[in-house]
């Protein structure tokens, strides 16, 4: 929750754990908000200075552990510095690229005494470009033929994401978002091309690949969106990289760029408004087919079964019509958020990048919780929803009426595709037993249903808005379905049947040379 919080609103999540169990639960969230660049900062008691080092009840070394997953990891051992270190932390979460801070807390400084005065915030500070760089941007538009704007990376405000667009309307520029970062650009606009990285559209990958020019902002450019740093070479790509990030450790990390611009996403685009093109863009024409391109990916596709989830993520877009807030864990039922859901810009979406299981259910509550307003919609696999159903009664104790679609398939879905692909039916341990999600939902407090059919799945999800909206209770929708339908247009029989053809064929090639 709290760093869906941080994601929310660009400023730190605050969370407090106990020492050792508390800690190591906690881990999970910390590496979400380093990966998701996530400002967040973790308080854990520790054992006091007198044990320390003895292994005490629950004592762990904070910096060895957290250490490679957080920006900076501190023990507060002087009571009377407590302000000095919660200003630090303040800032180091928030200052150039955002993510983690821990901070241990003895029990004896905790007890301690200190007549101390408070410490005023730190404004934010945000990174711009020099003047020749964005000479050299322009310069890069004036030369190129297919250029692509991607965006990504955390920090977003409402006025960065007007100048984007501004600017991208002026060059005519196709927008894509990176992965995962899909409230990033309003995908009605009419530049916004797709959502770029695992799962993403054939089309929208070969537009990429032929991209004579990638203007990054703020997304790091990492494996998930370049689909195993494959569209995009590396060190050295075959497109002209403009790279701009809020961490110069971050440029040419891995890709060297022809134009490194160490700015946060508002200082840059904010800076965008005097550049525009001395002549009509020569690719409007590519940038409308790319568009349409996109459109027509929201029609559904065939599934097999009674109940289509590329229909039912469809009608959900339809009636939500980009004012919700759509939540995620991990699984390849999130491919269909990812598809077909129009996210409409700032808090429409919250997702990990990194990839954590059981995110969606708190992170739900969070955005309930920050606006109350808005409808909040959680996207669940069966699986991934029972790592931490247990939220529930934190959205019961503070009313809280958010929307759970349960996507149940009966086992772990992505292991089962790897396994598929990789050893073609010699699947293990992939299965599990479920409980009733609709008599678990009403232990707290909420509304069940299950659905089974296409033609149902409407009028259940408008009786589900209409019991949170009344209640301020959570509802929650189990989609039963046939678990061939792996993901948007992909069946687990014929990963099977292509993995076995793959294999029949290796063996063939084997026994020819013996």
């Amino acid at each position: 929750m709290a760093e869906a919080y941080g994601k929310l609103t660009n400023e730190p999540g605050i969370c407090f754990v106990t020492r050792g169990p508390g800690a190591t639960n906690a881990s999970i969230a910390v590496h979400t908000a380093y990966q998701d660049s996530t400002p967040m900062i973790l308080f854990i008691g520790q054992v006091g200075n007198d044990f320390i080092e003895r292994e005490a009840f629950q004592e762990i070394d904070y910096r060895r552990m957290f250490g490679p997953m957080a920006k900076w990891v501190a023990q507060i051992d002087d009571t009377a510095r407590i302000p000095e270190y919660i200003a630090r932390a303040y800032s180091v979460a928030t200052s150039g690229r955002p993510g983690p801070v821990v901070l241990a807390l003895p029990e004896d400084t905790l007890w301690g005494k200190a007549c101390v005065a408070d410490v005023a915030p730190r404004p934010r500070l945000h990174g711009y470009p020099s003047q020749q760089q964005l000479s050299e941007l322009h310069q890069h538009l004036e030369q190129a033929e297919r250029p692509f704007l991607l965006l990504g990376g955390s920090g977003w405000t409402e006025y960065a994401q007007q100048e984007i667009a501004a600017f991208a309307e002026r060059y005519a520029l196709p927008v894509g978002v990176a992965w995962r970062r899909l409230e990033c650009f309003d995908h009605r606009h009419e530049n916004f091309v797709g959502h770029v990285g695992n799962g993403m559209h054939q089309a929208l990958r070969e537009r990429l690949e032929a991209s004579d020019l990638i203007i990054a902002l703020g997304t790091r450019l990492g494996e998930p969106t370049t689909e195993g740093y494959s569209w995009i070479e590396s060190p050295v790509p075959s497109q002209t990289l403009v790279h701009v990030y809020p961490d110069p450790e971050e440029l040419g990390h891995v890709y060297r760029p022809d134009l490194a611009v160490n700015a946060d996403v508002v200082g840059f685009s904010t800076s965008l408004a005097t550049l525009a093109p001395t002549r009509p863009p020569a690719w409007q024409q590519e940038t409308t087919t790319a568009r349409q391109a996109y459109l027509d990916t929201l029609i559904p596709l065939e599934a097999p079964g009674q109940l289509s989830l590329d229909i039912i993520t469809n009608t959900v877009d339809r009636m939500l019509d980009g004012q919700g807030c759509i939540t995620v864990g991990a699984g390849n039922y999130a491919l269909y958020a990812h598809r077909y859901i129009r996210f409409g810009g700032l808090g429409s979406s919250l997702a990990p990048t990194v990839g954590a299981m059981g995110y969606g259910l708190p992170a739900a509550i969070s955005s309930k919780l920050e606006y109350p307003q808005r409808t909040a919609v959680c996207f669940a696999g069966d699986g991934c929803f029972q790592m931490n159903l247990q939220e529930l009664g934190v959205a019961l104790q503070y009313r809280l009426g958010i929307v759970i679609l349960l996507f149940n398939n009966g086992m772990w879905g992505t292991i089962r595709a790897h396994q598929e692909h990789d050893f073609p039916g010699r699947e293990i341990a992939l299965t599990f037993t479920n409980p009733e999600f609709d008599s678990l939902i009403r232990a707290y407090g909420g509304q069940g249903e299950i659905v089974e059919d296409d033609a149902v799945f409407e009028a259940a999800f408008a009786r589900a808005l209409t019991f949170t909206e009344q209640n301020q209770l959570p509802a929650l929708i189990e989609l039963r379905y046939d678990a061939d339908g792996i993901a948007p247009g992909k069946r687990l029989s014929a990963i099977r049947a292509a993995a076995l053809e793959r294999r029949d064929s290796a063996m063939a090639q084997e026994r020819s040379h013996d």
